[in-house]
């Protein structure tokens, strides 16, 4: 990658698969951003680029890199794959691009502390990485093994889908409520039919939705 290029890249603005930073500092908050991509479709993460997309660069970038790394090290599990361009603006500036890869050993998660094997696991949303959801996370572990998905198509489902013709998507509590069921019930009967490609489930700020997937 060179400058030119990376100019480029930062014009399109924050959003699925890129996020800027200026420096490393808090690089325990960071690393947030690159374990949902991760658990996501992967991106790019600029360091030393401005948030409106200007590439300005930041003093001493080695440094800076050298910090994000030591977190990721010490703060991601499982183990993150991912590489880094270091790119010269001049004497005294840098930028970095660290590019992850979608993750195939899902959910990654971040660690409270370097200490502490409890994580905290993420997934991107437009501009946003946004803690996942039980829901979530059950459904990124379980896609790790590749295997159907069956299920038995009764009352609840027959609900489920006619609220889904009314409805471009749903919530776990719509749902529930609607089938007259408990959220552990209603939880479980999403999880397999997003396993079983029937629906897509999309992160939000204001909670899961639930859709009909697409068929390719």
């Amino acid at each position: 990658m060179n400058l030119e290029l990376l100019k480029n890249i930062a014009q399109q603005g924050e959003g699925q698969y890129l996020e800027f930073k200026k420096k490393a500092n808090f690089p325990e908050k960071i690393v947030k951003e690159l374990v949902a991509f991760a658990n996501s479709y992967g991106g790019k993460l600029l360091l030393g680029v401005d948030d409106n997309g200007m590439v300005s660069g930041t003093r001493n970038i080695e440094g800076e890199v050298f910090v994000l790394e030591d977190a990721i090290a010490k703060l991601i599990k499982p183990k993150l794959a991912y590489s880094v361009d270091i790119l010269k603006i001049n004497d005294k500036k840098g930028v970095a691009v660290f590019h992850i890869s979608e993750g195939n050993k899902k959910p990654y998660k971040v660690k409270d502390h370097s200490n502490n094997e409890a994580g905290t696991a993420f997934v991107r949303s437009g501009d946003e990485s946004l803690k996942a959801s039980r829901e979530m996370k059950e459904i990124l572990r379980r896609r790790n093994n590749i295997k159907d998905e069956r299920f038995v198509y009764g009352d609840k489902e027959q609900v489920l889908m006619k609220m889904l013709d009314k409805a471009e998507s749903i919530t776990l509590d719509q749902f529930s409520e609607e089938a007259g069921i408990s959220r552990t019930v209603a939880s479980k009967t999403l999880i397999k039919l997003v396993l079983a490609n029937l629906l897509d489930i999309a992160p939000s700020a204001e909670g899961d939705k639930f859709f009909i997937k697409t068929q390719d």
